[in-house]
């Protein structure tokens, strides 16, 4: 089911502000649980994991930042 283009931007809204919070304090949790790594590590797992939360929500975010087509011009 497609989503219209408002929708997409409130979902995306949400996502960058409820979201995306709750993922890094889940992140940086699951990573403490462990030894720390050496920086150089432990920065390749932060930045794959700033990358692997947005591929769920790949289609939410496509487009938003170009003006709505559904609107009249």
């Amino acid at each position: 089911m497609a989503l219209s283009y408002k929708a997409r931007k409130r979902w995306s809204l949400a996502v960058l502000l409820i979201a995306m919070p709750l993922y890094v304090v889940v992140a940086v949790n699951v990573v403490e649980m462990f030894e720390r790594p050496s920086i150089l590590l432990e920065l390749l797992i932060y930045v794959g994991l700033g990358v692997l939360w947005v591929l769920p929500f790949k289609s939410i975010f496509k487009g938003i930042g170009q003006a709505d087509p559904d609107a009249e011009e």
